[in-house]
């Protein structure tokens, strides 16, 4: 359905993708992308995403309704715990925790509907049960909530830092310390509106880490989270000097995530420890490498001439 809309007197003059990202609160990206599929353009003129907003311009607006889109589900995301109240899953990499706007792929949410889990309502429409996420392109642990009761508790615990997460993440370099905390407030990165960095105006972080395994060029690492900022563990390491392996967006080589068999950073959520919600037992999850972790771990365990082992 077609939309007409009047140039905002306030953006007028402005960038075309930026007066679209205001005028319908997206990113900028975002806009850029609903302008380069056509989805949004200017009536009776071309208009690049660069071009200039004038008076005389009337805005029009074909934006495809992506509730109606058809969401592909991930059929290989295990349960690896599941109860009355809650559900933990072994997420996929390229699966994300719930439907956003520009992703066209599976979702945590989703995939749990569609195989007919009972979800709780409480939630921000669309991340109904969702206290806490994973990125897209980080695998492991991720834990929903079935009932109301788990919503309320879980959401406490989570943002009181009582649940317990540990992740494995392999890093470029080696690591002087054999564990150490990086404490750094982290804040979205001016560059970019997928990125974070470490930046004073940001909010409180911090990462403890030890060494499980040194490599030389790289470094196996446990990490558990004391706070939980978006791309926390990413952006830390980067911070310091230590890319993950296989993460380009924080300055990891590609060369050596290729000759590794990644195309993704080298992240996975091992473990959760937390208060079960109803039972106030306290409840332990544990999960394993998939298999392009796997395999990348054996890779440099063989070129340093070690055994192969399980994890």
């Amino acid at each position: 359905m077609t939309k007409l809309s009047p140039a905002p007197e306030n953006l007028v003059g402005r960038r075309f993708d930026v007066a679209v990202s205001k005028m319908l609160g997206v990113s900028r990206s975002k806009a850029v992308q609903l302008i380069d599929t056509g989805q949004v353009g200017v009536l009776d003129r071309d208009i690049s995403k660069s071009g200039t907003l004038i008076d005389t311009d009337t805005v029009e607006f074909n934006l495809v309704d992506e509730r109606e889109r058809v969401e592909p589900i991930a059929s290989g995301m295990a349960v690896v715990y599941e109860d009355e109240d809650i559900v933990v899953v072994n997420k996929p990499v390229g699966v994300a925790a719930h439907a956003s706007t520009g992703w066209t792929g599976p979702t945590v949410l989703g995939s749990l509907l569609a195989r007919g889990t009972h979800i709780t309502s409480l939630g921000a429409p669309g991340r109904q049960g969702i206290v806490s996420r994973l990125d897209v392109g980080t695998s492991g642990l991720m834990l929903v909530c079935k009932s109301d009761l788990a919503y309320k508790e879980m959401r406490r615990q989570f943002s009181s830092h009582e649940v317990v997460k540990t992740y494995h993440a392999l890093v470029q370099g080696d690591l002087k310390e054999d564990k150490a905390t990086i404490e750094a407030p982290i804040g979205r990165a001016k560059v970019s509106d997928f990125r974070f960095t470490v930046t004073a105006s940001g909010k409180r972080a911090v990462t403890h880490w030890d060494v499980l395994e040194r490599f030389g060029e790289a470094t196996l690492a446990l990490v558990h989270l004391e706070t939980g900022r978006t791309h926390q563990i990413r952006v830390h390491f980067s911070s310091i000097g230590h890319p993950l392996v296989g993460d380009p967006m924080y300055g990891g080589n590609p060369v050596m995530a290729k000759r590794l068999g990644l195309g993704r950073q080298w992240l996975h959520a091992m473990q959760l420890e937390f208060k079960h919600p109803r039972t106030k037992v306290w409840t332990t999850v544990k999960s394993s490498y998939p298999a392009d972790l796997d395999h990348a771990l054996r890779l440099l365990r063989e070129e340093n001439g070690e055994p192969a082992r399980s994890q």
